[in-house]
């Protein structure tokens, strides 16, 4: 069998739900990466601009900073690693499926995992049978190694946990610059608040950003509202949307992958082995 045979076989056996959630979980972690680096940057600057003069007030900030950038270069590594793992687990366990409900003809990959994961026959028959091709002997092996779809399950589960509460922390940025934009708003347009302009404060302190020693750690007034207004800010509050957004597409990719493994696996198990759950 030709290889252009084999791809075009194996693509009738599609799996959808894994394709729409691979696309999803690179764009979305594309996007967290990628905004929330250029993000936590223009943080960098826009405290050690407005409100804080001296370096030893905001170096541990730095250096946190510094280390989440490192991690979202390995985050990102990861992801779009396990996505395609996933992807191809994907591609062979619905081919499994497929194969046991009769829905197209069982192609080379998916021989390799129906024999694995049901249990199937491993063995080729005589030796007067032609001798296996080595595009077939690749995808027996990855049929063997991709066998596992509860080894699957269970690291995608895990890992949704883990990652809703990385949606959860980059929320956190995203309220604090939303409560500055809020303030600026009241102070550029005062008839909307009975307090006095001058009050109307951005306190970094208050969120943890800065100690509490910090000078002068908060801007109030006319000045607030000037840093509002600043091309900084205003692409900093964006880029962290944009990274709350991604981050809520890769959670969402997760638990599509997550749905479509536990199916295929229980698929599997009930029908190849008939397991009792």
């Amino acid at each position: 069998m030709s290889l252009l045979e084999c791809c075009a076989r194996c693509l009738v056996g599609a799996p959808f739900a894994s394709l729409v959630a691979t696309g999803l979980c690179f764009f979305g972690v594309a996007l967290f990466c990628g905004c929330g680096h250029e993000a936590l940057t223009g943080t960098e600057k826009l405290i050690e601009t407005y409100f804080s003069k001296n370096y030893q007030d905001y170096e541990y900030l730095i250096n946190v900073i510094h280390a989440f950038q490192y991690v979202i270069y390995g985050t990102a590594s990861f992801f779009f690693l396990y996505g395609a793992l996933l992807l191809a687990e994907g591609f062979y366990t619905t081919g499994a499926v497929r194969q046991i409900f009769g829905d197209y003809k069982t192609t080379i990959c998916g021989k390799g995992l129906s024999a694995t994961v049901t249990g199937g026959q491993k063995g080729r028959g005589s030796r007067g049978q032609h001798q296996a091709h080595s595009l077939e002997r690749v995808c027996h092996c990855l049929g063997k190694w991709l066998g596992h779809p509860d080894k699957f399950v269970g690291i995608t589960y895990a890992l949704t946990v883990v990652w809703l509460l990385v949606f959860a922390c980059s929320a956190v940025p995203v309220y604090i610059y939303f409560n500055t934009w809020t303030t600026c708003q009241s102070i550029a347009f005062p008839s909307k608040t009975s307090a006095s302009i001058g009050s109307l404060c951005a306190d970094a302190r208050m969120y943890g950003v800065l100690p509490w020693n910090a000078f002068p750690g908060k801007v109030c007034g006319s000045n607030l509202l000037s840093i509002c207004k600043t091309a900084e800010f205003q692409m900093t509050f964006h880029l962290f949307i944009a990274a709350f957004v991604g981050a809520a597409a890769t959670l969402v990719s997760l638990l599509t992958f997550m749905i479509a493994a536990t199916y295929n696996f229980a698929v599997l198990k009930l029908m190849g082995r008939g397991t009792k759950f």
